[in-house]
């Protein structure tokens, strides 16, 4: 098992209060907010080609224009600056820093960020980076992408280029948000850029995303000051079984492998679980994927774990022996993303559900935060997306009234005061998100934003939960706790 350099223990939540150095934050990425497609030297990435496919984003829509971050950063750092945001974690366009995934950066590309941090600094909010948020640039997929072994040496190369251009500015480095999307959505089912539906490639993509991760952690250590911290983000699935039976259980474990330690297993414990490799052995050579040396350099040291939290995963094993991939909550595919256990059912936890027809279940990130705890006591957590997609509308005197996603925050927000309390370390939390933005393949249809934004004119018009949020910010606390300096 890899060690973890030890950090200030939480102090922990007494009431319905928070540390006092508790971090609040909210997070975008790139291709979701900025806009900016082709400026400043801007090539396409994967979701700039998979956009531009018909059928497949909803309507149609593109990140062409999206929330036009790019051009009105700086109205939006004063937003989060009066909702009282202490972090901003935000992701960087690897084809906008380097447009061919190869080569020098672009400095037009790398000044964007540059303002981007400076605005942030002088409002006395934290920048967060993330190197990595599924927006590969082209070229790179043409030569291979994530299934190829090269891939991995070119992000390390990348986050170099990062680290020495802001370094000095920025203290959080998170190389790959939600790796398993990365490879799972983009190679398997395919409801993902780049789109490709081959289980093969979805495991080679993995490993790979791993090293990436492990180079990347290497290449930033060795530019960055010491007082830096490297992360990375898991969206670690909180599986359930549906019933006690052991087939569902069976089914629990396939899922738990495939969704949660073939990331966790290398990255924090220096090995592919063993199990993992029996169910996917007639789909991948494992001893030829991964060569001498890989598992030390994916196990180097982080220092702090990024935790993303929607809903639980809930599964069963048919007796049919055919599974319900479709309601997995990952989207509409003919191909399972769940590789080597396409024969596992999904099911909701309860009827509760977002307007993505997630189920309502805050447990399930108490649940989580705690097991990772026990599971990994030095390392530092943070949660760095937690939110809710709602049917949003502006009312006739020009407010968002948004009831249901204050309450899921509320009830979420109540979860991570309880792990803390329980003995976690968690450092943080990030509301997914600041800005209603491009939902992927739900293109606009879906608002997760705390800030509406009327694509048409580009308003932004924070909702109540936004100014909900604020208010917990400042007290430090749910409502009905004293105030917290």
């Amino acid at each position: 098992m890899t060690t973890v350099r030890p950090e200030t223990t939480a102090r922990p939540a007494t009431d319905l209060s928070f540390p006092a150095d508790f971090v609040w934050g909210a997070a975008t990425a790139a291709y979701q907010v900025e806009g900016a497609a082709t400026e400043a030297g801007r090539t396409p990435s994967i979701w700039d080609t998979f956009s531009h496919t018909p059928g497949k984003v909803r309507n149609g829509d593109t990140g062409d224009i999206a929330a036009d971050h790019y051009h009105r950063y700086r109205d939006d750092v004063a937003l989060m600056k009066e909702l009282g945001l202490k972090a901003y974690r935000f992701s960087v366009s690897w084809s906008r820093v380097q447009p061919t995934g190869r080569g020098p950066a672009v400095e037009r590309g790398l000044d964007f960020y540059r303002r981007l941090t400076d605005e942030l600094l002088q409002a006395g909010i934290t920048p967060v980076a993330t190197l990595y948020h599924w927006d590969l640039p082209q070229e790179l997929e043409d030569a291979g992408g994530w299934p190829h072994r090269d891939t991995a040496d070119r992000f390390a190369d990348y986050a170099e280029i990062m680290a020495r251009a802001l370094g000095d500015r920025i203290g959080v480095w998170t190389t790959l948000n939600e790796p398993w999307c990365s490879a799972f959505l983009g190679y398997g089912s395919g409801v993902h850029a780049p789109g490709r539906t081959d289980p093969a490639a979805t495991l080679r993509a993995a490993h790979h995303l791993n090293l990436a991760h492990g180079r990347a952690v290497g290449a930033l250590r060795a530019v960055l000051p010491a007082s830096a911290r490297t992360s990375i983000t898991l969206n670690l699935h909180q599986v359930r079984p549906l019933t006690g039976s052991p087939e569902d259980a069976e089914a629990a474990r396939r899922i738990d492998a495939v969704g949660n330690r073939i990331f966790t297993g290398p990255i924090l414990d220096g090995a592919y679980p063993e199990d993992l490799l029996a169910d996917t052995a007639h789909i991948v050579d494992w001893g030829q994927l991964v060569r001498d040396g890989d598992l030390a350099e994916i196990s180097r040291p982080i220092d702090v774990l990024g935790v993303n939290y929607y809903s639980p995963t809930v599964v069963s094993l048919p007796a049919d022996g055919h599974g319900a991939t479709r309601n997995d909550g990952h989207g509409a595919s003919d191909h399972s993303p769940w590789t080597g256990s396409e024969h596992v059912a999904f099911h909701l936890a309860n009827d509760d559900l977002t307007a993505m027809n997630w189920a309502i279940d805050p447990s399930g990130l108490h649940t989580l935060l705690t097991g990772l705890a026990a599971s990994y006591p030095q390392l530092p957590l943070m949660v760095t997306e937690n939110g809710a997609a709602f049917d949003d509308y502006v009312s006739p005197e020009g407010e968002v009234n948004d009831p249901q996603r204050i309450a899921y925050l509320h009830s979420h927000l109540e979860a991570v005061r309880r792990a803390v309390a329980d003995g976690a370390d968690v450092r943080g939390y990030f509301l997914w998100s600041l800005l209603d933005n491009f939902e992927w393949s739900y293109g606009y249809s879906k608002r997760f934003g705390a800030v509406y934004v009327d694509y048409a004119t580009q308003r932004r018009i924070p909702k109540a939960s936004a100014r909900w949020y604020a208010e917990v910010i400042r007290r430090n606390a749910l409502p009905g706790a004293t105030a917290q300096g």
